[in-house]
């Protein structure tokens, strides 16, 4: 039987007049049910994070204490917190677990940031004006931080919101992704419970997307981070010009393979890159630029690798490809795969369905302006195409909208060193694939992939505020 869970605001549990099921994507059964939140839901959370915030924060030693105390529950309870992400997300449980331990880092780093923020001492008689003064910064928290999060990692992105606000003496309002909010929530009980959080410091509205442009417009609310499409993102911080925006979006994750490396091993570095959770993160490896000398063996490797993975039920330890989060992305990423066979790819491997899941594909002889290549796929589809002067690879893995991350396979040092100079991205790899990432490491994007870095030391600093402070002798 499953459960109802209630929001968290302030003090209280609180339910709404209607409840929104979370359906499991992989075969359908209900998990359990949340409030179906309002906009008087979000000024309730909004009044009861004033009120923190007017109280003050606590002291920075308790804040890095609370994170301290998050990791070591996280640590207790990861596997609870891999089958809730497993359930309703329907990532395999191996990747879950992956999730679930990147937290317990998450929450460390953000611990360790809050204590060693530092105040900035400055030199005031370096003016004739500044004689007799001393001077110096001090680090203030922004104020109330609106946090949307995305359903792909429904513990560890919300972490990167969260732990990082807790650090900076924020109080937070998060509205978790509609498909996945057992998990949010579970974490925010946690915190409250067990870990020492103050009520009113986290607040979790489950509340429709349409609902949060509430949150968004909210006068109270000092920045709003939001991780999820370029549309909806790009739309928040125009709506919202007056408030500190902080986006992380989309990605159509470039890689690049030159002819003096091993196709076989970059094809096994990149398999689960393309491939695991469906493809279903912002820098999941999309796009594939093989040098035309090695470009038939890159292929094949390619196409052995997609094959050697396990499609099926995400609570299978073997599984390594689950089913997409719902039947309407599962159509679209299906219809970009006809597409893009119908105007001249060649469907190497893929492409149809497995107990639920679009088998991992891959596409060759793809051009630039096919859809599996310009837009985001989000989905376990990799299109290769060919080149042969290096040159022209960086120029076509810069032809993008996108600009999150991005990678090159070479040993030649010098071509290494050409691509940190030219790829204009947020993070170039080399020899790696596009899609890593430390959580403590700054992480984002340019153009429509955002307009910050994350990271707890990145995220703390754009969550605080710097306050001249100035005494008279």
């Amino acid at each position: 039987m499953y459960k109802h869970h209630l929001m968290v605001i302030g003090t209280d549990r609180i339910d709404a007049a209607e409840v929104t099921e979370v359906i499991s994507p992989y075969d359908g059964r209900i998990l359990g049910t949340v409030p179906t939140g309002t906009t008087n839901h979000i000024d309730m959370a909004v009044a009861a994070a004033k009120t923190a915030l007017a109280s003050g924060p606590p002291p920075t030693y308790e804040r890095a204490s609370i994170l301290d105390r998050l990791a070591e529950v996280l640590t207790a309870r990861q596997e609870e917190f891999a089958q809730s992400i497993s359930a309703e997300a329907a990532k395999p449980i191996t990747t879950a677990r992956v999730e679930a331990s990147r937290a317990i880092d998450t929450a460390r780093f953000a611990a360790a940031v809050a204590r060693t923020m530092v105040s900035e001492a400055l030199t005031p008689d370096a003016s004739s004006a500044g004689v007799g003064k001393t001077a110096f910064v001090k680090t203030v928290p922004i104020g109330v931080v609106g946090a949307i999060t995305p359903f792909n990692f429904p513990l560890n992105l919300v972490c990167h919101k969260v732990a990082p606000a807790i650090a900076a003496g924020c109080p937070v309002i998060l509205k978790p992704a509609s498909a996945t909010p057992l998990t949010a929530i579970r974490l925010a009980e946690v915190l409250l419970e067990e870990c020492g959080l103050a009520p009113g410091w986290l607040n979790v509205v489950t509340c429709p997307g349409r609902t949060a442009a509430h949150l968004v417009q909210h006068d109270d609310v000092a920045m709003i981070t939001f991780t999820g499409s370029p549309p909806v993102g790009w739309d928040i911080r125009a709506t919202a010009p007056r408030k500190k925006v902080s986006l992380e979006l989309g990605n159509n994750s470039p890689v690049i393979v030159e002819p003096d490396v091993n196709p076989t091993v970059a094809a096994a570095k990149l398999k689960m890159a393309a491939f695991g959770y469906a493809g279903q993160t912002c820098i999941s490896t999309q796009r594939v630029y093989v040098h035309e000398d090695i470009a038939s063996a890159f292929t094949e490797a390619m196409a052995d690798q997609a094959r050697s993975l396990t499609v099926g039920d995400p609570a299978n330890p073997t599984t390594d490809v689950s089913p997409l989060i719902d039947s309407g992305e599962t159509e679209r990423v299906t219809s970009w795969i006809g597409e893009a066979t119908a105007a001249g790819a060649k469907l190497v491997c893929g492409g149809t369905m497995v107990d639920g899941a679009l088998e991992p594909t891959v596409l060759v002889n793809v051009t630039d302006n096919m859809k599996v290549s310009c837009n985001e796929v989000f989905g376990p589809v990799v299109g290769i195409a060919t080149y042969v002067d290096y040159e022209d690879a960086l120029a076509r893995a810069n032809d993008s909208d996108y600009g999150l991350q991005a990678a090159v396979f070479t040993n030649d040092v010098s071509k290494a060193l050409r691509a940190a100079e030219v790829l204009d991205f947020g993070g170039v790899l080399i020899n790696e694939s596009p899609s890593w990432r430390a959580d403590h490491l700054p992480y984002g994007g340019i153009r429509d992939s955002g307009n910050t870095r994350e990271g707890p030391a990145y995220t703390i600093r754009e969550m605080t505020e710097d306050r001249l402070i100035v005494i008279q002798s």
